[in-house]
């Protein structure tokens, strides 16, 4: 057998929506967010794979056959699954936050066991050895922060913006780097005398509907009026949303980000495909661990052109794929009608979910598959996908 059901793990953070997750996997909505959907071999919240002799969770699985499931190629190099797959609903904004190499990961996670931190403490920022790049297809118009402005859009930031007009010396002076540890490293005091009369100023304009979601105003009034704290501390990540870029992304296109990019998910659903890791360098925009001397060491400190990817008709059009640099994944959208067929064998352990329709798939078992269930196929696994109405499914694999 190299054909199994897969059933993920929905985390609870309080950035989720209620409705999204719920509804794509058919499920009772929780009293609590339902925020991603992990589908995976991490140890933190492992798969669950149906085999014929029980459910194993998909990491212990891997233990017992790692080659086998895996593929010889990518077990030699990663010695595990070497990407964690993912559904997020997006309701409030996450928290800035920047990805470590995979060298500073190792570095810093070594670091933190010798200090006896345990890997569940709130005040830990390595998880685990790996870094974090990821790329995140939308599902819906979806909205982030992806960063740093060009250097000509955020000096015209500085001295348009009233309140910023005392940080354009900075800026002038010591460049992005400069800038961003002083705003960071400000005091609290300081931060909310020169963000105060900004969001005071945009809140008007939010609450009436008038400032559109590309104005860097719309969020940083939601910011402040979704933080229980911000009459007495307003957050200084609000600094990180007029300093970075506002992207707008359309469903089935694609963003990647890389290791020391900053970036903040604002809105929206997408599909997420990562490296397999939980490494989180964060800056602000919550209530979790920020480190900001961490923060700063690992942070590409230069201006982004923002990339969105269409990504790249393959499989006779029936498959669109995202390349990306990260040698630990790749992540493809599937789309069939009927009489259409997608065939393929499997170079390394796949993951594919259902995002709408519903799809019969033939390999050395046969599972029919509704929106929102789960399908791994191991290595060397052939199959054929079919479908008697229309199909919408994403696949996660390794480049091999």
């Amino acid at each position: 057998m190299k054909l199994f059901r897969l059933d993920g793990k929905v985390q609870h953070y309080a950035w989720g929506g209620y409705q999204y997750i719920p509804s794509l996997l058919g499920i009772a909505p929780s009293e609590k967010p339902s925020a991603e959907y992990w589908m995976g071999a991490h140890p933190s919240a492992p798969s669950v794979i149906t085999t014929g002799n029980g459910p194993v969770p998909f990491n212990e699985l891997i233990q017992q056959q790692p080659a086998e499931i895996v593929g010889p190629q990518v077990w030699g190099q990663f010695k595990e699954l070497p990407y964690l797959f993912k559904i997020l609903d997006v309701k409030d904004m996450l928290s800035i936050q920047v990805h470590p190499t995979k060298a500073e990961a190792e570095k810093g996670f070594a670091r933190e066991n010798a200090a006896g931190i345990p890997l569940n403490a709130p005040n830990r920022n390595y998880k685990d050895d790996n870094h974090k790049p990821e790329i995140m297809v939308a599902l819906s118009e979806f909205w982030l922060l992806h960063g740093f402005l060009p250097q000509e859009q955020l000096s015209r930031v500085l001295k348009t913006i009233p309140e910023f007009t005392s940080l354009s010396g900075i800026y002038e002076k010591e460049g992005y780097y400069g800038l961003y540890k002083s705003v960071m490293e400000m005091p609290q005091a300081l931060v909310n005398m020169i963000l105060r009369p900004l969001t005071d100023r945009m809140l008007p304009s939010y609450q009436a509907g008038t400032l559109p979601k590309s104005d860097p105003g719309f969020w940083a009034a939601r910011a402040v009026l979704n933080d229980p704290e911000s009459a007495e501390k307003i957050d200084r990540g609000i600094f990180s949303i007029y300093f970075f870029n506002i992207m707008q992304v359309q469903p089935g296109q694609a963003v990647f980000q890389d290791a020391g990019i900053p970036h903040a998910y604002l809105e929206g659903q997408n599909v997420e495909l990562m490296a397999n890791s939980d490494n989180v360098l964060r800056g602000g925009l919550t209530p979790k661990h920020v480190d900001v001397p961490e923060l700063l060491k690992h942070t590409r400190f230069e201006g982004v052109h923002p990339n969105i990817l269409q990504g790249d008709n393959i499989s006779g059009g029936l498959e669109k794929i995202y390349p990306t640099p990260a040698p630990d994944f790749v992540v493809s959208r599937i789309n069939l009608q009927p009489g259409q067929v997608y065939t393929y064998t499997a170079k390394a352990a796949e993951i594919m979910i259902v995002i709408s329709g519903n799809a019969t798939i033939k390999g050395s078992d046969t599972l029919s598959l509704e929106k929102g269930q789960c399908v791994m196929a191991a290595y060397g696994e052939t199959y054929e996908i079919t479908t008697s109405g229309n199909v919408e499914l994403y696949k996660a694999t390794v480049p091999v």
